[in-house]
């Protein structure tokens, strides 16, 4: 399914970009689908994709079954079970956005004006891969892609090389330019990313992979 369509809840990115929520895991570290945990009044699935909203986007989810379809358009995976940078293929192939934005269903704590950051950088420098980066190291998601990589991602992944950061690295290396890395520390002191509850940029990126992280995620928003 196409997500190049403009969301009545979205702002005014423009049909250049689309927001994806990545949310086809298997959850076995959690033991139940962590995309469906409740966190702030909503499931992390509807979390996330008010997060893209927030962030100007429009918001479809990716690699998940069609059950999610509820919430917002979905981009089935044609090869489940190959971990996200399948579903990222899936999604690149089926929206007519030049950039896509994917943001994991586990990463809760994460400011949507950090992803707007991010997206008009990679708008203004032309870079294929953005991410940004925390305590000096860089970090999978949130990723903006160009469409442009695709058939790069498609070869990673059908020689066997799933890993959504390395395939990340192995296209822009091909394409002669290196991955734009934004300190999301830097953003944070310049004003151009916060939190709205005023959690330090090291606390953004913490990801509920299992039942601690998530009552640890939920104990810190409560506390701002």
């Amino acid at each position: 399914m196409s997500a190049a369509g403009r969301d009545p809840e979205a702002g005014d990115s423009g049909p250049d970009a689309a927001g994806f929520v990545l949310a086809g895991g298997q959850s076995s570290r959690m033991g139940r689908d962590k995309a469906l945990l409740p966190f702030a009044g909503q499931p992390l699935v509807a979390h996330a994709l008010s997060t893209l909203r927030q962030a100007g986007l429009t918001a479809s989810i990716a690699g998940a079954s069609s059950s999610f379809a509820g919430l917002a358009p979905v981009v089935e995976d044609a090869q489940p079970g190959l971990g996200p940078l399948s579903g990222i293929c899936a999604t690149l192939a089926s929206t007519s956005a030049h950039h896509a934005v994917f943001l994991p269903v586990d990463l809760p704590l994460l400011p949507a004006s950090l992803i707007s950051f991010l997206l008009r950088h990679a708008q203004t420098t032309g870079r294929a891969v953005t991410l940004p980066s925390v305590n000096g190291f860089a970090q999978t998601f949130p990723a903006v892609l160009d469409r442009a990589v695709l058939p790069l991602l498609q070869t990673e992944l059908g020689a066997g090389r799933s890993g959504c950061f390395s395939a990340f690295q192995a296209a822009a290396a091909i394409r002669r330019e290196p991955m734009s890395v934004v300190a999301a520390e830097l953003l944070a002191q310049a004003g151009q990313a916060l939190h709205p509850g005023g959690l330090p940029a090291s606390c953004w990126f913490f990801n509920v992979n299992t039942p601690e992280d998530f009552e640890r995620a939920i104990a810190v928003l409560q506390l701002v």
